[in-house]
């Protein structure tokens, strides 16, 4: 069928506007992390004068179990959190408008929209963020919005510049129905490792500082404490785990539909064994009592870094089977 190159413009516009909101809410978030704390330390000295003032324990000098129970004053919303919500709010609307962005692709091509490293990339950093927004759903962590965002604005720059690809039809390797099942659970795998693998980071930074609190007194604090970190980096591989084994089984069957073989040792199949390998083994020492933490957290990072290197350096350094995917 013939390409819709209107659409596939809007398409392309939409996902620079994408990266600008984004940017935007980096910027955004990466205020609330800067200067949160003291907007957070000033409400709760705000709310412990307001209950002196209202004849709390503090100024009644009687039992905390005699004392009437006061309730709780509101709580003021500082500036920094203030502009932290506005950068959550434009998360959510740059994920909109990313989500047009791959919905027009699609209708553009006539396809799926991940027929090449360009699509693939706009859609594994989409599934980050709206794994994220889960993440902040469920635990009070928005202040690390920064922290995730800029990984993602990262990857969306290089896929937007080096590994753009026009709109056009898949080679004839890639028109099969394994190119919606195999690929977006590559991608919606693909796409939820990179939360774990940021948490896992700032799971090391926040452990140092708690091992030596000086070295790391302006960052470290400011970090939710550790074990909430590991449970996010654990809870989020254990659901993209399995999806991500699932694309790699259905990698697998399409291979040997289509070249007459299950493995052949090609680079991304090759690194993609390597990361799901790191990942059961980070999955496995989670189970074992010698190797929680810190350690684990290492294996979580490797596995990130190979996903990332996957992701993009595979394909835009060497020559495999998958070369078709748009790189040139």
């Amino acid at each position: 069928m013939e390409i819709n190159e209107t659409l596939s413009q809007y398409s392309d516009l939409l996902y620079t506007t994408t990266v600008a909101i984004y940017v935007l809410a980096l910027l955004f978030t990466l205020f609330e992390q800067a200067f949160g704390a003291k907007g957070r330390l000033a409400a709760e000295r705000s709310r412990q004068r307001v209950l002196v003032g209202a004849g709390g324990p503090e100024s009644a000098g009687i039992e905390d179990g005699d004392a009437p129970v006061e309730p709780e004053a509101p709580r003021a919303v500082g500036r920094a959190e203030r502009i932290g919500r506005m950068g959550a709010a434009l998360l959510v609307l740059g994920a909109l408008l990313q989500l047009s962005a791959i919905v027009l692709r699609g209708l553009a091509v006539h396809r799926a929209p991940w027929g090449n490293m360009y699509e693939y990339g706009m859609a594994v950093t989409f599934i980050t963020v709206v794994a994220w927004l889960v993440v902040i759903k469920k635990f009070p962590v928005r202040h690390l919005t920064g922290f995730l965002l800029l990984p993602v604005v990262i990857l969306m720059f290089v896929n937007g510049t080096m590994l753009y690809t026009v709109a056009a039809p898949v080679v004839p390797a890639l028109q099969s129905y394994w190119l919606v099942i195999h690929v977006s659970a590559a991608i919606i795998g693909s796409g939820v490792f990179l939360v774990p693998g940021v948490a896992s980071v700032l799971y090391l930074f926040r452990t140092a500082h708690d091992r030596n609190p000086a070295k790391f007194a302006g960052f470290g604090p400011k970090l939710p404490a550790a074990d909430v970190l590991d449970r996010i980096a654990y809870r989020a591989t254990i659901v993209a785990f399995p999806i991500f084994t699932f694309g790699v089984l259905c990698g697998a069957v399409w291979a040997e539909a289509a070249w007459g073989r299950f493995w052949g040792w090609d680079p991304k199949e090759t690194v993609a064994f390597i990361a799901w390998v790191i990942y059961a083994a980070y999955l496995h020492s989670r189970a074992t009592a010698g190797w929680r933490g810190t350690r684990a957290a290492v294996i979580n990072i490797v596995g990130f870094a190979a996903t990332i290197f996957n992701l993009f350096f595979v394909n835009l350094v060497t020559v495999g089977l998958h070369s078709y995917a748009g790189v040139s």
